[in-house]
């Protein structure tokens, strides 16, 4: 087999760590596309609501204005090389920080997010062939070191991700980057999660 296989995965900048009996606050669920990410985390805003926790469900890249108009670029504007892609990501990323997540933290609510860091590492690093370390580097300076309490990926075989995809209509950029490209996405989401 001559397909390029993924990196193992290098250091990871510090997390926070989870105190013991506190509810994590920052949750991320992860996973390729049309595994369920979006369902579940409408689920565990609506469960999260019906016990009466603040909270927030948000995407990313979005959940800004300038995070939404990256995310009109990257997923339908043309071709992108895989470095300008990652910084775009990154920038949609630092925004996000910054205007959701850190203001939703110190206000005591739980955010739940459709996409983090993992995703860059997925489909920039693994799948574009981007350098992990780089990414790392960049990510890291990206989100201030903030880092997910709790990453949930969502394990689907890439070719139930394709049928759920295109039930939905017209695929974005990132969609049409093709099967090897999915299978090696997915692939990498395996591995983050055993060693992240």
């Amino acid at each position: 087999d001559d397909a390029p296989r993924p990196p193992a995965p290098g250091p990871r900048p510090q997390a926070r760590s989870m105190t013991f009996g506190k509810p994590p606050l920052f949750n991320v669920l992860e996973g390729i596309e049309g595994s369920g990410k979006s369902t579940q985390a409408r689920l565990l805003g609506e469960w999260l609501a019906g016990q009466g926790l603040p909270h927030l469900v948000t995407r990313e890249p979005g959940g800004t204005a300038v995070g939404e108009a990256i995310r009109q670029v990257v997923l339908h504007g043309g071709d992108v090389t895989p470095r300008t892609e990652l910084l775009l990501m990154l920038a949609a990323r630092a925004t996000f920080v910054t205007e959701v997540v850190a203001p939703a933290l110190s206000q005591g609510k739980i955010v739940v997010a459709d996409r983090f860091e993992l995703s860059t590492l997925a489909y920039q690093g693994y799948g574009r062939g981007l350098p992990l370390d780089e990414v790392r580097r960049l990510n890291a300076f990206a989100t201030g070191g903030l880092a997910p309490d709790l990453t949930i990926v969502l394990d689907v075989p890439a070719a139930t991700g394709d049928a759920r995809r295109a039930r939905r209509g017209a695929a974005d950029r990132i969609e049409r980057a093709g099967r090897e490209f999915h299978e090696r996405v997915n692939e990498a989401y395996r591995l983050l999660a055993a060693s992240e």
